[in-house]
């Protein structure tokens, strides 16, 4: 079953200051993860193999390409490390683009937070509201994510419409198979667990 995220992106010159921000509201630190996310060629939604040294996971979804907070539904399978996976998808479906970042995670409740550095595109902050078993709604997923805009002064000139990936093919850049390096891939095992308890 997929769950629904009510989420949105935004570009921001003041990484720094909004995660300042934040930490006002006493959020839950999970740590900065080194993300490199390998998209692959689907016809249908958008499918990414994430690997970093917090979250390592298979993810597909689907989500209009609109400005603002919205709906995302997404299918997530979280695994171990594995190069033959991303060998297996490459060779069958192709890469179609690459996207590496530097992104610190918290979470309030049922609401994570990105603050991301991503190569080549600058810096960003995401929100998504995530209602993992249906108990939430979808209304009540949308008022967080106005919330926590408002919180972070966040305009319509922000906000992104489209993925990292479609940003990153937008400006012509080849995409290649990242391997993450041995010192990083150190550190997994014990982050893993504790972010796969929350989420």
């Amino acid at each position: 079953m997929s769950i629904l995220n009510i989420e949105f992106k935004a570009a921001t010159n003041k990484l720094k200051e909004l995660e300042a921000l934040l930490q006002q509201h006493n959020p839950l630190f999970i740590g900065e993860d080194h993300q490199v996310d390998t998209y692959f060629n689907v016809s249908a939604g958008r499918l990414k193999l994430r690997e970093g040294n917090i979250e390592n996971a298979l993810i597909h979804y689907e989500r209009e390409d609109t400005a603002g907070a919205k709906a995302s539904h997404v299918l997530l399978y979280h695994h171990k490390p594995d190069i033959k996976l991303k060998e297996i998808l490459t060779k069958t479906l192709g890469i179609k683009a690459v996207v590496d970042k530097r992104r610190k995670i918290y979470f309030i409740d049922n609401v994570k937070f990105h603050f991301d550095t991503v190569d080549g595109l600058g810096t960003f902050i995401e929100v998504e509201a995530i209602d993992k078993n249906g108990t939430i709604g979808e209304k009540k997923l949308q008022s967080q994510c106005d919330q926590y805009a408002a919180l972070f002064g966040i305009t319509a000139e922000d906000y992104c419409s489209v993925s990292y990936s479609d940003m990153i093919l937008q400006k012509g850049v080849t995409p290649a198979f990242v391997i993450l390096s041995d010192s990083e891939e150190s550190h997994k095992s014990e982050r893993d667990a504790s972010f796969l308890s929350m989420t």
